[in-house]
């Protein structure tokens, strides 16, 4: 039987790593570069999202292709979503696209259909470098309108502050104006209701604990697949696990599929995978949305497929060949939980080490289910990192557990074999990702303020 050609966008690192494993029902061909190796990021010098979309576009049917996904958040889903509607495919109409990237338009519309599950949040009218206008209501959460990765996003306490945190080189400027510009451009086209995304906006900080929603629309109805908690580093906004299965009660979680139908319809997002990030405050049964995101969130993607068997990159290839994303085989589960332990480090003065040879030997051989990914930088390229983001992410592991108790025997030994310090350190107290939040984890079903 003749393989599906379908074409993959910005696939890297857990993407490769998922479709890899369909290469026996797909031919897979792949466009975009990589925003963190060199020197594929400098194609960012060039790029733009309409001439890159036209240009895959005439080579479609040339190279047989029926059918487009793509799992990035930076440019990946707009460009698929666009060449999808070029190319009469399956996909998610760029408009819904654009609405959830968008994250001061998004929060409007979150107002006007989930009220209850929105914060106060406003626009910070000053393009990058510009001074910080007056009147706003310290402390907030200061974040730009379009991102990823958490880039820029934080907590300050006032003015002074703010404009410390806005100040850039003008190589950093040029980074950020390239990597919003392709979007900018398409916005002011088809969502030109919205405000320029060269801009930081607002947020009233939120104090509760952090979850991933992850779900897909299929035939305009939304579905959830799981729920993800997302743990931080003490005293950070920083992720330092997710876990799986979640503790969050099964009622919230319902209550948190609510708020994603309700929003996926209003801003027409009628097919495809997504996730939406929310703070849950136990104390207050309050659910706030943190933001929506119109793609799978590939980190967490291996977590579902190792505790249900889920391969979400499966389900991911049926929407885009229109298929009910139910009928993806499923795989023998083979954990009771799992997560994705980021290592992090906080000092800007040395880099973090990496294993040795000998390290990775042994890591492999006892842990040989384990998902590993390594980002090494030296010293004089890690100032972008903490400018931008507070930390340096230097490896993620992914590994499962008969339980969380197992899981973590098992995290703190390969942890040790790789040499780095194991992500399990909340017992003491956590910080939420827009301001401080104590809490203590449970064993059972629930959260603890």
């Amino acid at each position: 039987m003749a393989k599906n050609r379908t074409l993959l966008l910005f696939n890297f690192d857990w993407d490769a790593e998922g479709f890899s494993r369909h290469n026996g029902q797909h031919d897979f061909d792949n466009a975009g570069f990589d925003l963190f190796s060199f020197p594929s990021n400098a194609h960012l010098l060039h790029f733009q999202m309409s001439p890159f979309v036209e240009r895959l576009a005439r080579v479609a049917l040339k190279k047989g292709w029926r059918a487009v996904t793509s799992c990035h958040e930076q440019f990946g889903a707009l460009a698929a979503a666009l060449l999808a509607e070029r190319m009469g495919w399956p996909g998610t109409k760029p408009e819904a696209v654009l609405a959830c990237q968008h994250k001061l338009y998004a929060r409007q519309i979150l107002e006007q259909v989930a009220p209850e599950a929105n914060v106060a949040h406003g626009l910070i009218d000053a393009r990058y470098g510009a001074p910080v206008p007056d009147g706003l209501p310290y402390p907030l959460f200061a974040k730009p309108i379009k991102a990823a990765f958490s880039v820029l996003a934080k907590h300050v306490a006032n003015h002074d502050e703010l404009t410390a945190h806005t100040r850039f080189g003008w190589g950093e400027r040029w980074v950020i104006e390239h990597l919003v510009e392709p979007f900018e451009r398409i916005a002011r086209q088809r969502l030109p209701s919205a405000s320029s995304a060269h801009r930081l906006m607002w947020e009233a900080p939120v104090k509760a604990e952090q979850f991933n929603l992850d779900g897909y629309v299929f035939e305009g109805k939304a579905h959830a697949i799981g729920v993800v908690d997302s743990i931080m580093y003490p005293g950070t906004q920083a992720f330092m696990r997710f876990d799986y299965p979640s503790l969050l009660p099964d009622p919230i979680q319902a209550r948190a599929l609510d708020i994603a139908a309700r929003f996926l319809k209003a801003v027409g997002f009628d097919h495809g995978l997504f996730n939406m990030e929310f703070f849950y405050d136990a104390a207050s049964g309050r659910l706030t949305v943190i933001e929506f995101n119109p793609r799978l969130a590939s980190q967490l993607a291996d977590l579902y497929r190792r505790v249900e068997g889920l391969d979400l990159y499966a389900m991911a290839l049926n929407l885009a060949y229109g298929q009910d994303p139910r009928t993806a085989p499923r795989l023998a589960p083979s954990a009771g939980a799992a997560s994705s332990f980021v290592f992090r480090h906080f000092d800007p003065l040395t880099a973090a080490k990496m294993p040795t040879p000998a390290q990775l030997s042994d890591f492999q051989k006892h842990f040989p289910d384990n998902l590993l990914l390594r980002f090494p930088k030296d010293i004089k390229s890690l100032a972008r990192d903490y400018k931008w983001l507070g930390s340096h992410r230097y490896g993620v592991m992914h590994l499962g557990g008969r339980d969380a108790t197992d899981l973590e025997q098992r995290c703190r030994a390969a942890s040790a074999q790789l040499g780095w310090p194991a992500p399990y350190a909340e017992q003491s107290v956590t910080n939420c990702h827009q301001a401080p939040c104590y809490f203590a984890r449970q064993s059972t079903a629930g959260v603890a303020p």
